[in-house]
C-alpha cells in the first residue's frame, strides 16, 4: 500500500481513538488495506445514528477510488446504499489526494439531507417487495483445507458476527463449506476479508492467506429459502447429514448442483 495510505490510517486512528471507533480488518502489500470507522451522527430523526463505514484502500490509492460500504442499525438498507452512493460521488472530487477524513466529515454534515431524500424516494416505491428492499444475499464458499483450524474457525466466526452474517461453517470429511446470508454489501466485505487476510498457516507454520478458496455460488435469497437466524460451526459424519442441512434450509438445488462434485 502507498505511504499516503499508511499516514492517513495513522491519522484516522489518532482522531477516532475511542474503543471500536477505528478497526483495521485486513492489511496487505498486494491488496491494500481494509478498515472500519464507527461514528455517531447526532440530532437525526430524534435519535443518534451509529454509522459503520468500511473503507478498502487499493494499493494504488489515492490514485484509485476506495471501495466503501455503509451499515447502520438505525437506517434501512436503501438509505445505507444512498449514503454510499453520495460518498462515492464525493470521493471522485478528491481523487489523487487522501480523502477518508474529508468523506467522514462530509457524511456527518449531510446525513440528515440524504436520509430525508431517501425516505421520500422509498415512499414512492410502495410496490417493492420486502425481499427486494432487504436485498438479502447468500454465498457458498469451498475451502481446500485448514491447517490452523481452531484459529481459522474463530476468525470466520468473528467476521460473521461483525458483519451480521448468519449461516454455517460446515465440515464433512475433507469437505469444508461456508454458507453465509446477509446484506449484499456485507457479503462482499466478507469476501474481501477472506481473500486478503492471513487466516491460516502454510506447511512451515507461517501465517498465510487463503489461496484455495472457491466461490461456488453467490445469489439473492429466494422466498423458498430459509433464513438462518445465527452463524454456527457444524460437523457432519455423512454426506446424508450434510444434505439434510441443505434440504432443511430449502437449498436442495444448491446442494445437488455443487456439493457432490466436491467428492470427485
Amino acid at each position: 500500500m502507498s505511504e499516503l495510505a499508511r499516514e492517513e490510517l495513522s491519522a484516522l486512528a489518532a482522531i477516532y481513538c475511542e474503543p471500536g471507533a477505528c478497526e483495521v480488518l485486513a492489511a496487505s502489500e498486494t491488496h491494500g488495506i481494509s478498515f472500519r470507522i464507527q461514528i455517531s451522527v447526532k440530532e437525526l430523526l430524534d435519535a443518534d445514528v451509529l454509522l459503520k463505514l468500511l473503507f478498502h484502500l487499493p494499493v494504488n490509492y489515492p490514485s484509485t477510488l476506495p471501495d466503501i460500504s455503509v451499515n447502520s442499525d438505525q437506517l434501512t438498507r436503501a438509505q445505507c446504499m444512498d449514503v454510499k452512493e453520495k460518498l462515492l460521488e464525493q470521493a471522485k472530487q478528491h481523487l489523487s489526494e487522501p480523502m477518508v477524513h474529508d468523506l467522514i466529515l462530509w457524511v456527518q454534515q449531510h446525513l440528515k439531507d440524504i436520509v430525508m431524500q431517501s425516505s421520500t424516494v422509498c415512499n414512492e416505491k410502495t410496490t417493492l417487495s420486502k425481499g427486494t428492499e432487504d436485498g438479502i444475499w447468500m454465498l457458498l464458499l469451498h475451502l481446500d483445507h485448514m491447517r490452523a483450524k481452531a484459529k481459522y474457525v474463530k476468525t470466520v466466526e468473528k467476521w460473521a458476527s461483525n458483519l451480521r452474517l448468519t449461516g454455517r461453517l460446515m465440515f464433512m470429511g475433507k469437505i469444508i463449506l461456508i454458507l453465509l446470508q446477509g446484506d449484499r454489501s456485507s457479503i462482499k466485505e466478507y469476501l474481501i476479508l477472506q481473500k486478503t487476510s492471513k487466516v491460516d498457516v502454510d506447511s512451515s507454520g507461517k501465517k498465510c492467506k487463503e489461496k484455495m478458496m472457491r466461490v461456488l455460488c453467490e445469489t439473492e435469497v429466494q422466498s423458498q429459502h430459509k433464513r438462518f437466524q445465527t452463524f454456527e460451526v457444524k460437523e457432519y459424519s455423512t454426506l446424508e447429514e450434510l444434505q439434510k442441512e441443505f434440504e432443511t434450509a430449502g437449498l436442495t438445488t444448491l446442494f445437488s448442483e455443487f456439493v457432490p462434485l466436491l467428492l470427485k
